[in-house]
């Protein structure tokens, strides 16, 4: 059997939807799941309103979804785009698409379930702050998809972009690299996110004349637990657009893979521990409000040295790109 270019090209483009789709599955079922579990528990606490937590429910479990819809966007794309190209390097960037997208669904997928469940439980022992719970959890929610949208615009990238005028070597494994470093480090970023806008919801429903200093200190905590991924996104962009000389050693190519893998793989702790930080100021905020300044800088003190793991991540990655 003869295998030309186009129809590897083609077998990477399903293989890569694949790979998209059912990674990017992950974490949005185990989202939902997780809200729909707590759900349960806060109408069992209160079953006269049942119908507004179903509800909350509902719309907790559509923002979850949204990592998995991202995913499948992607799948879609690469499934029924014609792709009028027979370089080889295609068939890496499609493949790169899939991995980047569907491992980048996985942490947000599961850390927007968070704030959904935990407004639900809010719900039940707090009716009437209802509204407060839900758009709590939206903004906390919306701030989890963030890395899975930096993961959909690498992998919108790697499908569109033309990279016929590079060579083969080493750029294919630039182009995976690029893929798996903004893919991995997304997995942390969002879950760690999810970590704080549950513990912001669990406050509001504690203290609701909280709200403001509990989202401030969610917001701000969040936005540290982004980083890791913001790191991966930019190894991703130097590994997409810098130029490599032509060259089929494997140490070339080696290095620009693991370049994308260190700053994946490192990005992953950081963002989890970075969001557990936030979840402990954010949740004692709420109970201790006359101490929000200092609770926040614990946070950010703490935040900073669990980051710093995601820098030397960043750093060996510059490394192995520049210098090696």
């Amino acid at each position: 059997m003869i295998i030309d270019v186009h129809t590897i090209i083609t077998l990477s483009a399903f293989t890569g939807a694949g790979v998209a789709m059912g990674l990017g599955a992950i974490g949005a079922a185990i989202g939902e799941g997780y809200t729909a579990a707590e759900a349960n528990t806060a109408i069992s606490r209160n079953p006269e309103i049942s119908g507004d937590i179903f509800k909350n429910m509902l719309v907790g479990q559509a923002v979850a979804e949204s990592a998995s819809i991202f995913a499948l966007v992607v799948a879609i794309l690469m499934l029924f785009l014609d792709i009028p190209t027979d370089n080889l390097l295609k068939g890496a960037a499609l493949f790169g698409a899939g991995l980047c997208m569907g491992f980048g669904a996985v942490g947000s997928g599961v850390g927007s379930g968070f704030p959904g469940g935990q407004a639900c439980l809010g719900i039940s022992r707090q009716p009437a702050v209802a509204s407060r719970l839900t758009t709590g959890m939206l903004i906390g929610s919306a701030v989890c998809q963030t890395p899975a949208i930096f993961s959909m615009v690498i992998a919108l990238m790697l499908i569109f972009m033309d990279f016929n005028h590079l060579p083969l070597a080493p750029t294919w494994a630039a182009i995976l690299g690029a893929g798996l470093s903004t893919g991995l480090a997304a997995i942390g970023s969002g879950y760690g996110g999810g970590l704080a806008a549950g513990a912001s919801c669990e406050g509001i429903a504690r203290q609701p004349e909280t709200v403001g200093n509990v989202t401030t200190v969610m917001l701000v905590g969040q936005a540290v637990a982004q980083t890791p991924s913001i790191f991966g996104l930019l190894v991703s962009f130097i590994l997409i657009f810098k130029s490599f000389p032509e060259s089929y050693t494997l140490q070339a190519s080696m290095a620009l893979l693991a370049a994308g893998v260190c700053m994946g793989f490192g990005g992953i702790g950081p963002g989890i521990g970075n969001g557990k930080a936030a979840e402990g100021a954010v949740r004692w905020v709420a109970r201790n409000v006359e101490h929000a300044g200092e609770l926040m800088r614990i946070m950010l003190v703490g935040q900073a040295v669990s980051q710093s793991t995601a820098i030397y991540a960043m750093v060996v990655s510059l490394v192995l790109i520049f210098v090696v």
